[in-house]
């Protein structure tokens, strides 16, 4: 197994030196794709997207049979300034209906055909409230990222990471607007549906947080203003980059831990797609930010990686093209 990097400056660098896809795979998918029954283009992003999963995959003719969905779930002390509709007990509760199999991301990993787990952390101590300390200290960031790096499975052809916790909305919305500036009010939304009031307090919090530790770089930023869960989720997505594994990321959440990974190095993204934008505000604008176009547009916004799980079905519909459509030489059709 890869070891987790004993450090955050470690961390920056294996990110920093992590591996590119294949080249020859990405050309050879790219000369297949060419080659299938189908006008030019025809398939369109479909297309794009089977030839960059065929290039992290090392295969010209990839295949899609073991995905893994990861679920981490955390509580955040930020929730005592009344940023959530509902309190942090319900973190424990919504983990208990994921292990029993009754949430919306056990249905959807099935669809996918992926194995999932969840992975609690530390759910009777909460990170810090934000606006008075950073969230985490050195050695809690570290250990929440380990979990996630040991998490993935390096046999896995493609990693989700869904995430929760009562209140993430917040921190997620701190770092987006930590990371890449502008008023908190841009950033945050009703999350589990906070109302107009809710809202306002939301905003006053994210701001709060910012001018406290805004000026750091995108780990610090996850320690200071994040939460163990989406420590987790950025740890399980760098093991990925090191890996060379694929990758679909999420809602609102996911992202703004992976903005933080792309904040040590452009390239630290370069093995994820975007699977939804969410419904959630603050999303499209991130995305935009991290370069990623969706591949889904539903209205969603539950998180647990329930979008990106959705949106595996076309990467394997696209998969499925490349690899198994006929060329016009096999088929023996005319090119014209």
């Amino acid at each position: 197994m890869t070891q987790f990097p004993g450090d955050l400056q470690a961390l920056r660098e294996v990110l920093r030196a992590a591996p590119g896809p294949d080249r020859a795979a990405l050309e050879g998918a790219a000369d297949r794709n060419g080659q299938l029954t189908k006008p030019p283009g025809a398939l369109g992003r479909l297309e794009d997207l089977a030839i960059w999963y065929a290039g992290w995959q090392g295969r010209a003719r990839p295949a899609l049979e073991a995905p893994q969905v990861l679920v981490f779930a955390g509580n955040h002390g930020v929730v005592a300034q009344g940023v959530s509709a509902f309190p942090a007990e319900v973190t424990v509760q919504m983990v208990a209906n994921f292990e029993a199999g009754g949430a919306a991301i056990n249905q959807l990993a099935g669809v996918a055909g992926a194995q999932m787990s969840v992975h609690p952390i530390a759910l009777d101590r909460p990170t810090q409230d934000f606006t008075t300390a950073p969230a985490m200290s050195e050695a809690e960031v570290l250990e929440a990222l380990r979990i996630g790096w040991e998490a993935v499975d390096a046999t896995a052809d493609l990693l989700i990471t869904g995430e929760m916790g009562i209140g993430n909305t917040t921190p997620a919305a701190a770092i987006a607007c930590a990371l890449f500036g502008g008023a908190a009010a841009e950033w945050v939304g009703r999350g589990t549906g906070v109302d107009d009031a809710g809202l306002a307090i939301k905003a006053d919090v994210v701001a709060r947080g910012v001018a406290l530790h805004g000026d750091r770089d995108g780990l610090e930023v996850l320690r200071c203003l994040g939460g163990r869960e989406i420590a987790a989720m950025a740890g399980a997505m760098a093991r990925a980059r090191v890996e060379g594994i694929p990758v679909i990321l999420d809602g609102f959440i996911c992202c703004a831990a992976a903005a933080c990974l792309r904040a040590v190095t452009p390239a630290a993204l370069d093995h994820a797609v975007a699977g939804h934008v969410s419904a959630e505000a603050g999303h499209g604008a991130l995305l935009a930010q991290l370069g990623k176009a969706p591949l889904l547009s539903m209205q969603m916004r539950l998180g647990e990686g329930t979008g990106a799980a959705l949106a595996a079905n076309i990467l394997r519909g696209a998969v499925a093209c490349l690899s198994g459509m006929a060329t016009f030489g096999e088929a023996g059709v005319s090119t014209g």
